[in-house]
């Protein structure tokens, strides 16, 4: 399998009246590099896309990558560009971002232009950004692309801010990483899953998660088994809980469940929107201690006293 290290820049309206025109971020350029299975890097991809909606550079745009809407009119259309894209990435690949958001916005250009989707449901991918945290940092920080470049005393022979420079660069920062932490997969949700069978759940060295498919409304949500179940992700056991279910803000619920071989663990839920009045959940299960038990402790108390609160004043 080879890596598509993919990085894109995009504009957007400078007119509040131009704002809503379908497609609020628009693909202007798009970089790539390929690695091979070694992570030696074997081919490079650059393409500027001429614009069809925004015909005027946001002034931010245009202050980062430094580009002229001249430069960009030599272009191709999207369509014409991603075709191409398409091609030199090949058949057996994996996508590979810096940070969540390319991949999302490279589906959004897609689907403006009736394009055929890339897949019917999640793509996984590896965040470089945050596989740079888990290997190097605390797992939860969230570095800039030349600070991870510093850090790993890497040459920056060409200038950033351009979407082939900065796929060049994650595909560096890429390829200095250990084999092991590159096995934390992320999906893009673009496209949730639209049934049981098309449901994620995978186990890392350190947590598990599960992806559900949509629900018609949060009720429905509520109701499901597998949603709000807590089983030992090593053993597979039903596990009773600690703490139950609970909710701070009706968006995250998070419990507590005990195995009497692996100990305490900590269950949260991320309720998202997908189209329409579609909603399903994120839910990550991993081992906690003592300590960690007892802030969770605290913010059920605290969410208890918000509720009160609440129906205080009505």
């Amino acid at each position: 399998m080879n890596f598509i290290v993919l990085d894109l820049e995009w504009n957007q309206s400078s007119k509040k009246a131009e704002a809503d025109r379908g497609l609020h971020f628009e693909i202007i350029e798009i970089g790539a590099v390929r690695l091979n299975e070694s992570r030696a890097m074997i081919g490079e991809f650059s393409r500027l896309v001429k614009p069809q909606i925004y015909h005027e550079l946001h002034k931010i745009t245009s202050k980062l990558i430094h580009i002229q809407m001249q430069e960009l009119e030599q272009g191709k259309p999207f369509p014409e560009v991603f075709k191409d894209f398409l091609t030199w990435c090949g058949e057996d690949y994996r996508f590979c971002t810096w940070g969540p958001l390319d991949l999302t916005q490279l589906q959004q250009n897609m689907q403006f232009y009736g394009l055929e989707p890339l897949t019917g449901g999640p793509i996984p991918f590896l965040d470089i950004q945050k596989l740079f945290s888990i290997a190097f940092e605390d797992g939860k920080s969230r570095r800039a692309l030349e600070y991870a470049v510093d850090f790993l005393n890497l040459e920056k022979d060409i200038p950033f801010h351009r979407a082939f420079s900065d796929a060049y660069y994650a595909g560096k920062v890429l390829a200095a990483i250990p084999q092991k932490v590159c096995s934390y997969l992320s999906y893009d949700l673009f496209n949730p899953p639209k049934s049981r069978v098309e449901e994620v759940k995978v186990t890392f060295d350190t947590y598990a998660k599960y992806i559900s498919r949509v629900f018609p409304d949060k009720a429905a949500m509520l109701m499901d088994k597998e949603v709000f179940s807590s089983k030992c992700y090593i053993c597979n056991k039903n596990l009773k809980k600690r703490i139950r279910w609970f909710t701070p803000n009706g968006k995250h619920y998070y419990c507590v469940a005990y195995c009497d071989e692996h100990g305490l663990m900590k269950g949260k839920i991320r309720i998202r929107k997908a189209e329409g009045n579609e909603i399903y959940a994120v839910k990550t299960t991993k081992f906690i201690g003592e300590e960690d038990l007892e802030i969770i402790k605290e913010r059920r108390e605290h969410a208890r006293e918000q509720r009160k609160k609440r129906k205080r004043r009505k």
